[in-house]
């Protein structure tokens, strides 16, 4: 085989599948609301819309399910997953003990190149809260805690956490829209990335706890306020 022909079969690994493609509008459709909680999600409609075949419907549709913004009926099929106040009281528990460590070691551990990565990530973060990309604040905010959680060297937590993903991410997308929800996130951001900064372990964790708690806070009362039990 000459050269010219092995390369033509080598995989462009930065181009995204169909099926990954899909997943992403799907989760974006279920976090911005467009399918709401317990509505029916038919395939034959997904692949109409979508414009995909039923077998990537099937794929992403199981895909969310693990991720748990999908749940099974036994007689209506697949359904948008209701998330309740107990489960995202459950999640934002969990939150804080695992980001509160993940900062409190990050601050002790990481190298100043981290560190300064990390400032650059919030600041970055801030700048497209202040403009409104919120697309941009959810994914920037996951690069932020998936660098904090490596450079603390917790990589089975970051596994815990990535398990939830799915849906802290439908939560951010509840919190994130409240009023002057940026200027309160900016000062919550800049207290903890100071005390990284500072090397401060113990403010470290304490801001990151106080950050979870405060999202947790508007999180219930958006709840409460949509009649979410």
């Amino acid at each position: 085989m000459t050269t010219s022909r092995a390369a033509s079969l080598k995989v462009d690994r930065s181009a995204k599948t169909l099926r990954e493609l899909t997943l992403e509008k799907m989760r974006e459709a279920i976090w911005g609301g467009y399918f709401k909680p317990g509505d029916r999600l038919i395939e034959r409609s997904l692949c109409e819309q979508l414009d995909v075949s039923r077998s990537i419907v099937r794929e992403v549709l199981r895909h969310l399910e693990a991720e748990g913004l999908v749940e099974s009926d036994g007689h209506q099929g697949p359904v948008v997953a209701t998330l309740t106040a107990d489960q995202a009281a459950q999640i934002y528990e969990i939150r804080a003990l695992l980001e509160g460590h993940a900062a409190r070691t990050c601050a002790e551990k990481a190298s100043p190149a981290a560190i300064k990565r990390l400032v650059a990530l919030n600041a970055a973060i801030q700048a497209d809260f202040k403009a409104g990309n919120f697309q941009e604040v959810l994914r920037r905010t996951t690069a932020f805690y998936e660098a904090l959680f490596s450079e603390a060297g917790l990589t089975m937590a970051w596994e815990v956490v990535q398990s939830l993903n799915a849906r802290i991410n439908r939560l951010r997308v509840m919190t994130i829209s409240s009023p002057g929800r940026n200027i309160e996130a900016a000062a919550e951001m800049n207290r903890i990335v100071q005390a990284l900064q500072k090397r401060d372990p113990q403010a470290a964790q304490q801001a990151s706890q106080e950050h979870v708690q405060r999202v947790a806070q508007i999180a219930a009362e958006r709840l409460r306020e949509s009649g979410v039990a």
